[in-house]
């Protein structure tokens, strides 16, 4: 039987983060997987890192903290994973919207967001192909893009060079266990002993917690996105997405919901989403979805309505009924902790959590409070349905 000191459970930006971290910080680490690095949530993505879209509250100072982490303990790393400080650009269509991101920005730049009002007729300066149609705006110069799948395999590498182990292609079928204290798993390749056990499979944390008989209600929220064909280099300068999308991000409505969120890639291309809806795992490809996000992309930019579409591809982000992720030891489980349930932030805030998991684990007062992130806070509350 392998032994560890800690087994990380999910292979994707979050794990490899956790990983990383903790093996910087000596810890003996495997990683398993039931499929590929980044073969879930972290494959399907448009690598956000973002402050914009958060109200005040422990999800934005989990996000502005690990933007300092991205910034400075991953700087030197930086290129291995695109890190693009491109900065976000919220669009307002009319005056009331406008007044809400208003209000908004105030709140954030009280807890140390960066924001700059944008007026109507300063807008094509950030943008010059947006529409001319549109009220006004606000400019985010800490809001930031990488390559999710890059995230997730270079940190995995830089880990193995550590000393950790990542094993794909591995279920966890169970659990070991000393009396209620959890001390390793069972895989489909062979037990692992260890002294802890992180629960970091996105979408399907729910059910690797439920194999250790706790319940942690993580929940797939599926979303597309449209790739177009390669543009000049800063066709689309900025993460640019409607005001809409802040709205859409803290909503629990399960049905189909749709705002425009537009972007370049350092490869030319451009990236069209978002779109949200509960549909369990269901992978069918919504015309409607996928329709309606074009049309909301070229409301924006109306020179997107002579750009080739080449693809599309859906994933489905792991959503937490109260919108923050699940962050911790479980008290439930002893040895058993937790870093999923991070939705469509999970990109961006894998940097703060891993760094924050391993202060942890090793014995370290976190660099911040992990108490609104508790596993065991759900423990009766309703279950709600797919």
């Amino acid at each position: 039987m392998t032994s560890a000191d800690l087994v990380v459970v999910g292979a994707g930006v979050v794990g490899a983060a956790s990983a990383y971290f903790a093996s910087l910080a000596g810890v003996r680490v495997v990683v398993v997987d039931r499929g590929a690095i980044a073969g879930g949530t972290s494959s399907a993505g448009e690598g956000n890192v973002l402050v914009s879209d958060k109200e005040a509250g422990p999800e934005l100072d989990l996000a502005l903290y690990s933007q300092r982490v991205w910034r400075e303990e991953l700087a030197e790393h930086a290129d291995l994973w695109e890190f693009e400080a491109k900065g976000g650009l919220i669009i307002a269509a009319s005056e009331q919207s406008v007044a809400s991101l208003r209000d908004l920005a105030v709140r954030q730049r009280r807890c140390g967001v960066e924001v700059r009002d944008v007026a109507r007729t300063e807008l094509r300066d950030y943008e010059p192909h947006l529409s001319t149609e549109l009220a006004g705006g606000a400019f985010y110069p800490q809001d930031a893009q990488v390559q999710p799948m890059l995230v997730a395999a270079q940190l995995l590498r830089l880990a193995r060079e550590r000393g950790a182990q990542v094993r794909t292609r591995t279920e966890v079928t169970g659990f070991l266990r000393d009396g209620t204290r959890v001390t390793g798993v069972r895989t489909t390749g062979g037990d692992i002993s260890a002294g802890a056990v992180l629960n970091a499979a996105g979408t399907w944390a729910g059910g690797v917690a439920g194999l250790a008989g706790v319940r942690v209600p993580v929940l797939p929220r599926r979303g597309f996105v449209l790739v177009t064909q390669p543009m000049p280099p800063r066709t689309i300068r900025h993460k640019v997405y409607a005001a809409e999308y802040v709205g859409d991000v803290a909503s629990s409505d399960a049905a189909l919901q749709t705002s425009p969120v537009v972007e370049g890639t350092a490869s030319g291309t451009i990236l069209v989403g978002a779109s949200r809806e509960r549909v369990g795992f269901d992978r069918t490809v919504s015309v409607t979805a996928i329709s309606t996000l074009a049309a909301k992309a070229i409301a924006l930019f109306p020179m997107l309505r002579e750009v080739h579409a080449m693809r599309t591809y859906l994933g489905f982000r792991p959503y937490c009924p109260d919108h923050l992720p699940v962050i911790g030891p479980d008290p439930r489980a002893p040895g058993l902790w937790h870093a999923c349930g991070h939705e469509g932030a999970g990109i961006g805030l894998s940097a703060g959590t891993g760094r924050l998991i391993a202060q942890a684990l090793v014995g370290e007062r976190p660099d911040l409070d992990l108490t609104p992130f508790a596993p065991d806070r759900f423990a009766d509350a309703e279950e709600e349905p797919r």
